[in-house]
């Protein structure tokens, strides 16, 4: 298995107007507030466009049990076309797939997922963002403009700071690391 990059932007690119309206349909529905609280300070919150079979509640849906990949989509997924285009450009296992809302003046506190990089990496597509919100991966700032798609290995310490009036919105993906993503994550470093 190749060694995986650091942060990498992959050669992928969607189309933010078409992420934002798709965002609109779910802006008023059931977000869920993340429950690792003391990851964070402010509002950090999830709407879950994946879920784990048979976990029906909002607040299960949102979280996961370690080691079960049976993931299925969402009522929320099924109002948003262009997401569900957008999860269908990804050739590899689809398992947690969220909207990630960091609101205004709210910071995620430094942490590391461990359970990633491996055998499962996680992917963000911005789709609200401005430059008063500060992403660090390793204390580097990564700066991520909506549409964009990047890896970033978060096995690593990373934090964010949202210092804007705005939430910041996400599309987050934690994919099986298949040779297909595998090697589009490690020919983008190129």
């Amino acid at each position: 298995m190749l060694e995986l990059p650091m942060k990498v932007q992959l050669p992928i690119r969607f189309d933010q107007e078409k992420l934002i309206q798709d965002w609109s349909l779910l802006e008023e529905a059931e977000w869920v507030t993340h429950f690792v609280k003391q990851n964070y300070q402010g509002d950090w919150s999830v709407l879950p466009l994946t879920a784990q079979r048979g976990r029906e509640h909002p607040i299960l849906m949102a979280s996961a049990v370690p080691g079960d990949k049976d993931f299925v989509l969402t009522r929320f997924i099924e109002k948003t076309p262009y997401f569900q285009w957008v999860l269908d450009q990804f050739h590899c296992p689809k398992f947690s797939i969220r909207l990630m809302r960091l609101g205004p003046e709210s910071e995620i506190k430094e942490h590391r997922d461990y359970d990633l990089d491996l055998e499962e990496v996680r992917l963000h597509i911005p789709i609200l963002t401005n430059d008063q919100v500060f992403f660090y991966l390793n204390q580097e700032r990564v700066l991520m403009q909506p549409g964009e798609c990047w890896y970033l290995k978060l096995s690593e310490p990373h934090r964010v700071v949202n210092q804007s009036s705005s939430p910041r919105i996400h599309l987050v993906m934690d994919l099986g690391l298949n040779d297909w993503l595998q090697k589009l994550i490690c020919e983008s470093n190129n």
